[in-house]
């Protein structure tokens, strides 16, 4: 099987991440139109479950396969890679079962005295089917990743995204007249078949490199697996601590904060409307970058991991700082693009320009959260993931208690939600920072940011002049997508000429590799 270098296998990631990031939009943008604020509040209210719940089926093996992966590749050992795969299958096999069979007992329950609004039961059974296919996507994706290909699970990305939109703008429609809360049922139905999909796919290419066939003796490797559970569990529990916290907590944030505005006495219908906007909508937006940081966690664990093993501790110091300055360049531009063009954003894809205020208070602490990945990914790979639990969860304790102390008041509202979130995101950030620098002295290459906050302070400046004064006849859209792309050239123009990044690095780059070289 092809292996990746660090810089590939991220750019690949990423590139994929890009398509499937635009193709969500697409899908928000659908789902918007046809079910409208109300009916998106109710699909993000039920949304939490699901991450919850494939959190709890997941339960860290990802990361830990890929560890274990990686270091069984190294030796060539397909005997410990087979055990690895047939143990981790039974665990998400085993617990796929248990947590469906419990979110379809729950969700009546939950609907009606959680989240404060019983129409949220049809969204809550509708995921429950997704459990099971994102468990075995998981272990195959844990796979993948040890072998340092990443070209599966990207494609997979871009697949899922594809049915999904084929299929949610149908099944939406077709039971909007039955009322909203079915048509937002029938969104979440149209992900789980794209998950199916994108399942099938890569059991498909698993199958195809017939590298490790695992169904002849089956029972023997489970059998002689027990201390194969040991060494994921080791790995994947503390992982998946920080996952399972991150998720309560945003299982816990709808139901905060509609109680919260309930205390404010703002209505039921308006809380859900406001929440929806928020989360839906301008969290959606803030978050254009976040496949690239995703990208460089999934890319960074097995590089790190290695270095480490190694003691080579210039190469940890210099793959994360080249993260943490991709992070910057990615993250800096769509807080700039997200501050400058909120409101003809939010009108082109919501028809909600109001919304844009919400981009004005949260954008500005917001880029922190594109640190927060490569930062994770590292604690983890230097078995630092209890540091990391622990990091997640004081930032969730905060955020839970800010929020309910802030949007509990009248005059704050929902924006009292906003600054709750923005609270989280700066206290994770630095907290995770901090003990990165105590665990291995890690130091920061200080010409990096120098170089990016002067480029981000002059495209900002040019950006706000061009939006002020250019294509002030054209139509919204062309104007905005126009001028979004001159910013981004004179701002790719800007780190290439200050050297932030380097050509040895766009090399590596999957479609712009052969121009570079």
């Amino acid at each position: 099987m092809q292996r990746q270098s660090f810089l590939k296998g991220a750019f690949t990631l990423m590139l994929a991440g890009m398509v499937t990031k635009l193709l969500g939009f697409v899908n928000k943008i659908v789902l918007a139109r046809i079910v409208g604020q109300e009916g998106v509040g109710l699909y993000m209210m039920a949304y939490p479950t699901l991450l919850l719940t494939v959190t709890l089926t997941q339960l860290g093996l990802p990361v830990a396969i890929s560890k274990l992966v990686a270091e069984a590749s190294a030796y060539n050992d397909t005997k410990k890679i087979k055990r690895i795969l047939t143990v981790s299958f039974f665990v998400v096999g085993s617990l796929s079962i248990l947590f469906t069979i419990a979110l379809m007992i729950v969700a009546p329950l939950a609907s009606h005295i959680l989240f404060t609004d019983k129409r949220t039961l049809y969204p809550l059974l509708a995921i429950t089917p997704i459990i099971p296919i994102v468990g075995i996507a998981s272990v195959l994706r844990g796979y993948f990743q040890g072998m340092q290909n990443m070209k599966p699970y990207a494609f997979s990305q871009v697949i899922e995204q594809i049915v999904r939109i084929s299929l949610v703008a149908t099944l939406a429609n077709s039971l909007l007249p039955y009322g909203i809360e079915y048509a937002a049922g029938g969104a979440m139905i149209a992900g789980v078949i794209g998950e199916f999909i994108s399942l099938l796919y890569m059991f498909w290419k698993f199958k195809q490199k017939k590298q490790i066939p695992i169904r002849r003796n089956y029972w023997h490797y489970l059998s002689g697996g027990r201390t194969t559970f040991s060494q994921l569990m080791n790995i994947a529990l503390p992982t998946t601590g920080s996952r399972l916290i991150g998720s309560f907590s945003y299982f816990l944030e709808p139901i905060v904060v509609a109680r919260s505005l309930m205390l404010a006495g703002v209505a039921t219908p308006i809380a859900t409307q406001q929440y929806g906007e928020l989360v839906g909508y301008a969290f959606s937006i803030l978050g254009l970058a976040g496949f690239i940081t995703h990208a460089l966690h999934v890319s960074l664990v097995p590089t790190i991991s290695e270095a480490a093993a190694q003691n080579k501790m210039s190469t940890i110091f210099y793959r994360l700082n080249q993260a943490l300055k991709i992070a910057l360049i990615a993250g800096g531009f769509s807080t700039i693009v997200c501050l400058v063009f909120a409101k003809p954003i939010m009108e082109l894809m919501y028809h909600s320009p109001q919304s844009a205020v919400y981009i004005y208070v949260v954008a500005p602490f917001f880029l922190l959260l594109y640190f927060q990945s490569p930062l994770g990914a590292c604690l983890q790979a230097l078995d630092l993931a209890k540091a990391a639990m622990i990091n997640s969860f004081i930032g969730a304790f905060v955020k839970i208690v800010t929020i309910f102390a802030l949007a509990s008041r009248p005059e704050l509202g929902i924006m009292g939600a906003a600054l709750g979130f923005s609270a989280s995101i700066v206290l994770v950030t630095l907290l995770h920072f901090a003990t990165v620098v105590k665990a291995i002295g890690f130091r920061l290459k200080y010409s990096y940011y120098i170089k990016g906050i002067i480029s981000l302070l002059i495209t900002g400046w040019g950006a706000s002049l061009a939006n002020r004064y250019l294509l002030l006849d054209w139509d919204l859209l062309p104007r905005t997508l126009c001028l979004i792309l001159m910013i981004l050239i004179f701002y790719i123009i800007m780190i290439v000429s200050t050297r932030l990044i380097t050509k040895e690095e766009l090399a590596h780059f999957p479609i712009i590799n052969k121009w570079v070289a």
